[in-house]
């Protein structure tokens, strides 16, 4: 689905449910108290509103943060092995490092690769840094891009849908 294809569909149906949310709210929710746990949700709830709805402004803007939630998940499983990595100088380094091999995973290339032509690339002298990002050293190495990936990541996405599908279904049949 393209980006002004799923900014209509939130817009048909995702907005509406939005709407009767904030009017849930607003109007039944008015005589909980705020000291109340149902109450302080609520007051969450609508501090962060502009936040959730953010995503029905834009087609682009994904519904969850889980690609973020990806990225630092390597960060915290590293923690506790960078705890000795032996400076502050090498924690910078190491991030560094870190988000060079980040990008080219999110790019589907072949990690080694990119990093060993990246570095060979800077020794040699060149200052053509906008070459070394790694979309466009994609496109000049087409070699090094592992397509399957995004295969991987349609199959994936497929199989979390269908269980959902699924246990929506069951959850309609036993009500």
């Amino acid at each position: 689905m393209d980006w002004d294809a799923r900014l209509a569909f939130r817009q048909e149906h995702a907005l509406p449910v939005w709407a009767l949310l904030r009017s849930y709210l607003e109007n039944e929710m008015s005589k909980v108290s705020t000291k109340e746990k149902i109450g302080e949700a609520k007051g969450y709830l609508l501090n962060q509103w502009d936040g959730l709805v953010k995503y029905l402004e834009d087609g682009r803007i994904p519904i969850d943060n889980n690609e973020c939630e990806q990225l630092m998940k390597q960060v915290a499983l590293g923690r506790k092995n960078w705890l000795f990595i032996g400076s502050v100088a090498a924690g910078y380094r190491t991030a560094d490092l870190m988000t060079l091999c980040s990008s080219a995973i999110r790019n589907d290339l072949d990690v080694y690769a990119y990093i060993k032509d990246v570095l060979d690339t800077l020794l040699s002298g060149s200052t053509d840094y906008a070459s070394l990002r790694p979309d466009a050293w994609a496109k000049s190495h087409p070699e090094s891009v592992r397509h399957y990936r995004a295969e991987e990541r349609r199959q994936r996405n497929a199989r979390r849908d269908r269980a959902r599908l699924d246990r929506r279904l069951s959850q309609s049949e036993s009500e």
